[in-house]
């Protein structure tokens, strides 16, 4: 399992609080899987929930949004189930069956999670349909469609001094 955490690249919650958005780092210890990922976000004080936003090894990401006792997960690619237990534990969250060898990278999970905050399902498929984007600059891009993607670049280094 330490392995595990130490692949993981950046986990950050995005919430708005009086309708400014604010960007916290996560403890990678609430990374062990969604529920603790969710429980971990629903302790922010966000007006209509949390957003989480996990980058794994530079080669996926995971999003979870909570909303009261509502979690939506997506999954940007369900292959990363197979070596990943984070990604394994939202592939039994969203009840779907683990990828098969081989299976072609694809997501999975609730396109529209994002919907109501600014990014549609479409926008998004989109996104997720770049192959050549890396988890940071699908997930700045996300961030930035969504109103924090300054706050989101900083915290994760994407910002040149």
């Amino acid at each position: 399992m330490t392995d595990q955490l130490e692949g993981i690249d950046y986990a950050l919650a995005a919430y708005r609080e009086e309708g400014v958005w604010q960007v916290q780092e996560m403890v990678h210890d609430h990374l062990v899987d969604v529920d603790s990922l969710a429980h971990a976000l629903r302790r922010f004080p966000g007006d209509g929930g949390a957003v989480g936003l996990v980058a794994i090894d530079e080669d996926f990401f995971l999003i979870v949004r909570v909303a009261g006792a509502s979690t939506r997960v997506l999954l940007s690619d369900i292959t990363a189930a197979d070596e990943w237990e984070l990604a394994g534990s939202a592939v039994d969250f969203l009840h779907l069956p683990m990828p098969e060898e081989d299976d072609e990278p694809a997501p999975a999970g609730d396109l529209d999670l994002l919907g109501d905050l600014g990014l549609n399902a479409m926008d998004l498929a989109i996104l997720l349909d770049d192959e050549d984007l890396y988890p940071d600059d699908a997930l700045s891009d996300i961030a930035g469609s969504l109103g924090f993607g300054e706050q989101f670049d900083d915290a994760v280094g994407l910002t040149s001094a």
